[in-house]
């Protein structure tokens, strides 16, 4: 298990979580946000939504925040409202939202979307949090879609089966909008966060994956 929580010696490690949409990171790496504040609180979290502004998404946003980041020692929500699908037309503007507001804030740890994402939108965050983030630990996660753009993850998370409740339970909760899509539904979390399990033979059985092309020991 990821074990950060204990590197800093006592000052807060900090931690930012970056989304195109208001459910990406927590259906991404909701789990591994909520095993590692179970293990230690003392996380400073960064939580970029760049599409979810003055809407019911927003809302869900802020709802789902209060949810996963309960036990956080400190946490700070930013919702932009870029247009869903047109990223890659606004990526100067979305540019700017990285080196004004997030490169400054010199994070210990960087959950993103996955470069090879099919969705343009994810792709197009996912290059630019490396073009900010040159020497940190950064994980992408991934999102099961209609695409089938699932691919081969090199980095996992064991996690405790009732992180992973905790999690769907949280999702299902804060984001009502979505529970009319048919792949909006537990099963289809449970079931990937089954089948990383079984891939890093976690002893619960469950586990969230993710991508890390620079690793330093």
């Amino acid at each position: 298990m990821l074990s950060i929580g204990s590197l800093q010696n006592g000052v807060p490690l900090k931690v930012l979580c970056i989304g195109c949409h208001s459910d990406d990171i927590e259906i991404g790496c909701g789990g591994t946000i909520l095993q590692l504040l179970s293990r230690n609180p003392n996380l400073d979290f960064t939580w970029m939504v760049f599409s979810s502004g003055g809407s019911e998404r927003e809302k869900e946003a802020r709802k789902s925040v209060e949810l996963f980041l309960e036990k956080a020692k400190k946490k700070d929500l930013i919702v932009k409202d870029f247009r869903d699908g047109f990223f890659p037309f606004e990526g100067a503007n979305i540019k700017a939202v990285f080196e004004e507001e997030l490169k400054q804030r010199m994070p210990d740890l960087v959950f993103t979307q996955n470069r090879k994402d099919a969705h343009q939108d994810h792709r197009l965050v996912a290059e630019l949090t490396w073009n900010t983030f040159r020497n940190h630990l950064v994980l992408e996660y991934e999102i099961p879609k209609y695409d089938g753009d699932l691919g081969q993850p090199n980095f996992f998370v064991p996690l405790d089966k009732a992180m992973c409740t905790s999690k769907v339970d949280h999702l299902m909760k804060a984001f009502q909008t979505q529970r009319s899509k048919r792949w909006f539904e537990p099963e289809t979390f449970m079931a990937l966060m089954r089948l990383r399990g079984m891939e890093c033979n976690a002893p619960s059985g469950y586990a969230e994956a993710f991508y890390s092309r620079k690793f330093v020991l």
